[in-house]
């Protein structure tokens, strides 16, 4: 716990994290209220549930917005994306009538695909930004107060709204967003972009990878080895990687989620380091072909899918336990509880586990959980509930802080962005499969069935992974893969 909050020493990990609670908070009460909104303008059950997927959709651009975090600098995006929206959402007070709720799904889409961008440059410029060795942490202190604002702001926003009605809602998170940009404005952070027209460099003998070039400090201290950056943000795997490229040799360092260095895996001998120029499905690629990424961002898209076809259980359960369709309102705020839980201990867990096993234990966790529901007890509906919400993140902050570490800067936009697509598009499909599911078969043998299958997923990450035996120097915490 010691290193989780020794997060909040870090200035901008502190006003990153100020930005996430004020927005959070607004986006999380705009949430809740502009399903209710449209209800009660339209009467339609099935336009209020569109708010979701308009707001939902653009994620499926994910690699193509992302994009844009790495061809524009980070800072002035996150300021002008969160100026945008205290702007755009305004437009909001002309909805008074079911004819101009067209606007209501304008404004989400927009919503949602400025949130995508954001997201991408965010954890971007958090990866140089803050200590490699604190990422893990800040990734759960960020999930802990998501979670959080999901417990509290949707209920301010419902109260917001019987007093002002929509329109108040919109004024509120407007008002959060332009707090946010001027956090962001703090941030004291340096990008140095490379010249889009130039091509790429080899990283052959003697050739330097892409460094992250967001850093901590705008002052250079006496130990840094490339003026302007910290020592948290220069990429020391440089002089490493050289030592190998000459020796054609794989680089023989392993780093740990304690080590500061981004990268676990051999040196690219002689691919090109990518450029701002890369195309779009340049992340795509790098997950897939990274042995670290590949599998936890494919166990997070198997985990939220599973997650879907659980949530689409939800009123089943429900019936089962004989309460009304309210009691969804326990479920959920002990289901938040455990995610907050988890966020603040994920940083030493995955130091002392390593990201596969802290994903490996949250899988397999949530999935005995999600069969337990077979089982018609309201203690153990709400243990189950806060064992999903404790199990479900830690594939999530897992897959998040990979990324971060494994990527070279100049993808780094691109890859969170392609990551988010393929973690949480099957969440959608899951939730369709599950609605479908559950009107033909009784919830308990789904249960049971959807248990079991998802903690067949946690397998392959309790495996050690096929590359590492071919390490032949590994540091003495590598037993636990990471």
């Amino acid at each position: 716990m010691t290193k989780t909050w020794a997060v909040l020493h870090d200035r901008n990990a502190r006003l990153f994290l100020t930005a996430v609670t004020v927005s959070g908070f607004g986006t999380s009460a705009l949430w809740l209220v502009s399903g209710v909104w449209v209800k009660d303008l339209t009467g339609s059950d099935g336009l209020a549930a569109l708010c979701m997927l308009a707001m939902w959709a653009p994620t499926l651009a994910g690699p193509l917005l992302g994009a844009l975090a790495d061809r524009v600098p980070r800072k002035p995006l996150l300021i002008g994306g969160s100026l945008l929206m205290a702007a755009l959402l305004p437009v909001l007070f002309a909805v008074d009538s079911p004819d101009r709720v067209w606007l209501v799904f304008t404004v989400l889409f927009v919503y949602g695909a400025a949130g995508v961008v954001h997201d991408a440059a965010e954890s971007a410029l958090v990866a140089g930004a803050v200590v490699p060795s604190l990422l893990g942490g800040f990734n759960g202190l960020r999930m802990a107060i998501t979670e959080g604002m999901k417990l509290l702001a949707p209920l301010a926003g419902a109260g917001l709204y019987a007093v002002q009605g929509g329109p108040g809602v919109a004024l509120l998170d407007a008002t959060t967003f332009a707090l946010a940009a001027l956090l962001y404005a703090g941030l004291r952070v340096r990008e140095s972009r490379p010249d889009p027209l130039a091509p790429p460099t080899s990283t052959g003998s003697g050739g330097e990878p892409s460094k992250r070039t967001a850093t901590a400090s705008e002052a250079p201290g006496p130990s840094q080895t490339t003026p302007g950056l910290s020592p948290a943000a220069t990429d020391r795997r440089t002089l490493f990687r050289r030592a190998s490229a000459a020796s054609n040799a794989p680089d023989p360092r392993r780093a740990t989620e304690t080590d500061s260095q981004p990268s676990r895996h051999p040196s690219s001998g002689s691919r090109p380091t990518p450029s701002r120029r890369t195309p779009v499905g340049a992340g795509a690629r790098h997950i897939w072909a990274h042995p670290i990424l590949r599998p936890l961002v494919l166990a997070g898209g198997t985990t939220m899918l599973c997650a879907g076809l659980n949530g689409a259980l939800i009123y089943a359960v429900i019936d089962g336990l004989g309460h009304s369709p309210a009691y969804a309102g326990a479920l959920y705020a002990a289901q938040g509880a455990g995610s907050v839980v988890v966020g603040l201990v994920s940083g030493p867990a995955l130091r002392r586990l390593g990201g596969r096993r802290f994903a490996a234990y949250g899988i397999a966790l949530t999935a005995v959980a999600a069969g337990l529901r077979t089982i018609p007890s309201d203690p153990l509906a709400l243990a189950c509930s806060a064992a999903i919400g404790a199990g479900l993140p830690c594939v999530l902050i897992a897959a998040l802080t990979a990324v971060q570490r494994e990527t070279p800067d100049a993808l780094l936009g691109r890859a969170v962005a392609t990551a988010h697509t393929l973690v949480y598009t099957p969440n959608v499909l899951g939730l369709a499969a599950g609605a479908a599911l559950v009107e033909l078969v009784d919830q308990r043998p789904l249960s049971a069935l959807l248990g079991v299958a998802w903690l067949a997923t946690a397998v392959p990450l309790f495996q050690r992974p096929a590359s590492a035996s071919r390490i032949a120097s590994r540091s003495p915490s590598d037993a636990n893969p990471a």
